[in-house]
């Protein structure tokens, strides 16, 4: 089992990373947001989760071993495979699928790409208590919203959308007091994957 994979940053795509370290390449999916901090020549340790299959083996990695996991937890559950765990990931941190569970919302955890209503209600079932309860984080000073905005619309460019469609994701999204990171899961799930570049 590769459970850390830590060295250099060789290449980054929208969803994935390759990480060279002894001479080896290790090509890591990774959340979108993520992707979006990394640069080629960054010094990166993930915490990964090698899936096996007859075919192929496939590594998911993760900034915090909390994320991995959640993602390991999520999968638990009947018709959650990587793909829609990391895409839950994408969308919300760890703390905010613990409250979706705790309050037995569906409705959010509708939002997450490929989870209908009826995947979403499994979710809650099979989940349980699993996850834990959820923190109860401090207010922090935020960073002023045209900050964060100009952030996130250079990642969002940086991932494949053209400026125009990046602004326009941001203006109806703006004035609501997000930081970058929840900014930037907001203006993905909005432009709804791949869609729309």
């Amino acid at each position: 089992m590769i459970s850390r994979v830590l060295g250099t940053v060789a290449q980054v795509g929208v969803d994935d990373v390759v990480v060279v370290y002894g001479g080896l390449g290790f090509k890591v999916f990774i959340v979108p947001p993520l992707a979006s901090e990394l640069h080629k020549g960054d010094e990166i340790e993930l915490y990964t989760h090698l899936i096996v299959r007859e075919d192929a083996l496939t590594l998911y990695g993760f900034k915090t071993e909390e994320e991995r996991k959640v993602f390991e937890i999520l999968m638990s559950v009947t018709g959650i495979g990587p793909r829609i765990g990391l895409a839950a990931l994408s969308v919300f941190s760890p703390n905010d699928l613990r409250r979706a569970v705790a309050d037995q919302d569906t409705a959010t955890l509708s939002r997450i790409p490929g989870v209908g209503k009826k995947v979403a209600s499994r979710m809650l079932v099979e989940l349980g208590d699993k996850l834990g309860l959820p923190a109860q984080l401090p207010e922090a000073s935020a960073p002023s919203a045209g900050v964060v905005e100009a952030e996130v619309k250079a990642a969002l460019i940086g991932l494949g959308w053209n400026e125009a469609k990046a602004e326009s994701v941001l203006s109806e999204l703006g004035g609501n007091g997000l930081n970058a990171s929840d900014l930037l899961r907001a203006a993905l799930m909005k432009l709804g994957g791949a869609n729309g570049r």
